[in-house]
């Protein structure tokens, strides 16, 4: 087996970013030991394990006791957790990972090969949403040895190693899990695992309280005594209890931005804007090209040419992020590619395609009337992505009705109902096209009831074609120019108009110190966590 370049690279990249950061870190300060960190999380999780769900909150909570084999780096190449190194064959059919050595769950038994191949093959391959798409290839896992795993597919599966963190491919105790119910096990509310810390507590409508694992295998990790997550519903909340030093971080933009000017102290208070580089998400209008009127290529271009993403940018997100320029985020380097048709805000081209298209302006100004759906379970923020969306339509005559219904019954109209005509929503794309791109576009995900899947109805079988080759083409440059192709053909097509690259924000008390910088931070262990004595 030839071990990748990017394998050897990721590994002397981690070192080298250790040296730096310790260095950095001797010479300002020296981490403290001790402390009690208090975390905002919103809302409150259903269960305490991601292996089988992508809920943002779980992962938030979860991903201190429960670990992955790699987390990921800033430029989101994977960098080791349980897995210290892996390899991949020529052909890209076998994939070789050595798994950390002298691991201990929390109850004492020992952390094995043995564990990844039972929550591969039984937890993420056959419950987890985006795992039943990422595994599909894996046809056996051998374990030669305590700390080895081997995974053989029926064809090569590059994004694989994009998924593989806390937040995709949680590990479960397999002498827990083994013979039982994986979604009713007790263990769900109760997780043992590897993490630097140790589930103590999870009291309903208040609090989960975490505590030091003294037999971490990072010595001297974890700083921290213990977390305690404080389930805190209310934004205006959320942003008083920072202010008041009941709460020293606050995840996953659950502060408004319309309150991240009361942090603005660098003094007091820090704003982390690389946490959520993982996720790599974007905000879009999604069209139902079902509809007669929406089924026609040209309209949909005109209603891409009457946003202003510049001001939605401004407006709404008040800066916060960046306007995108297709499906694969710029934050997705490898395969993110700015060569691809653009619709710049331009009425009077919006206006010649509608009217080339039919639709021409009635008496009252009018072309055509639409609704559009948003999840007003998303907080205030969606109400205003809607509304911006509304008014920009009116101003090339297309008229908008919106339509708010809590979570269940937005998902149902869409994806069940598949009743409606225009829709705004937030998705993440993840670090490779194939895992979280493509289910938006390929014909065989559309699926009648699934939540995130392909809800426009696009077909486009020369599409099919071109994603299905990109995701078993083991070649990085000839996987990129697939990519490069699928992203030219979407943005003519236009069935989803991608808006804006959101930024997930982090903010905190200054008291609080995490030295390692992680693209997938929403999700990070805390082991390198610390916390600066109290002034006083």
């Amino acid at each position: 087996m030839q071990r990748r370049t990017f394998v050897t690279h990721s590994l002397t990249g981690l070192l080298g970013l250790n040296l730096a950061l310790d260095a950095r870190a001797d010479a300002a300060e020296t981490p403290v030991r001790g402390g009690i960190l208090n975390v905002a999380v919103a809302p409150e999780p259903t269960v305490l394990t991601s292996a089988f769900i992508t809920t943002m909150n779980i992962g938030m909570v979860s991903s201190k006791v429960l670990e992955g084999l790699v987390s990921y780096d800033l430029k989101l190449q994977p960098v080791p957790a349980l897995a210290t190194s892996w390899q991949v064959s020529e052909d890209g059919l076998t994939w070789r990972f050595k798994l950390r050595e002298g691991v201990k769950w929390h109850d004492g038994k020992d952390f094995s090969a043995a564990d990844v191949e039972y929550t591969l093959l039984n937890v993420w391959k056959k419950l987890h949403p985006f795992g039943r798409a990422a595994f599909a290839n894996v046809t056996q896992v051998e374990t030669p040895d305590p700390h080895t795993v081997v995974i053989h597919l029926s064809a090569p599966a590059p994004y694989l190693i994009n998924y593989i963190n806390t937040y995709g491919a949680q590990i479960l105790p397999r002498h827990l899990y083994a013979g039982t119910d994986v979604l009713t096990n007790p263990a769900n509310n109760a997780p043992v695992g590897t993490g630097p810390f140790v589930f103590k507590e999870w009291v309903k409508g208040s609090h989960l309280r975490l505590e030091r694992n003294p037999h971490y295998w990072q010595k001297e990790q974890p700083y921290l005594d213990g977390i305690v997550f404080k389930f805190i519903p209310d934004a205006s909340a959320r942003t008083v209890a920072l202010e008041a030093g009941e709460i020293d971080v606050a995840l996953g933009s659950s502060i408004p931005l319309s309150s991240l000017n009361r942090f603005s102290n660098p003094a007091r208070w820090s704003i982390n804007l690389d946490d959520g580089r993982y996720l790599s998400t974007i905000f879009l209008t999604q069209f139902n090209v079902r509809r007669p009127y929406l089924s026609d290529r040209r309209v949909r271009q005109a209603l891409a040419h009457a946003v202003d993403k510049n001001a939605l940018l401004k407006v709404v997100f008040l800066g916060y992020g960046k306007t995108a320029t297709g499906p694969v985020p710029s934050s997705v380097s490898n395969y993110y590619s700015p060569d691809t048709r653009q619709y710049p805000y331009d009425l009077k081209k919006a206006a010649a395609l509608l009217d080339e298209a039919g639709l021409r302006e009635g008496a009252d100004g009018k072309r055509l009337k639409l609704t559009l759906d948003y999840d007003s379970g998303a907080g205030v923020s969606a109400t205003r992505e809607a509304e911006f969306i509304k008014q920009s339509l009116a101003r090339v005559g297309v008229e908008v009705e919106l339509r708010a219904g809590d979570t269940a019954t937005y998902l149902r109209r869409i994806f069940t109902d598949q009743d409606y005509d225009l829709m705004v929503s937030s998705l993440h794309r993840l670090p490779d096209p194939t895992l979280g791109v493509q289910r938006l576009f390929w014909s065989r995900n559309i699926i009648k009831g699934a939540p995130w899947t392909n809800g426009s109805g696009y077909s486009n079988p020369e599409l099919d074609k071109i994603m299905e080759a990109a995701a078993q083409e083991p070649n990085p440059a000839r996987r990129k120019a697939l990519i490069t192709q699928w992203q030219q053909i979407v943005q003519e097509d236009v069935p989803v108009l991608d808006l804006i690259e959101e930024t997930w924000v982090t903010v905190a008390s200054t008291r609080f110190h995490k030295p390692l910088a992680q693209g997938d931070g929403l999700f990070a262990s805390y082991a390198d966590a610390w916390l600066s004595p109290v002034k006083r």
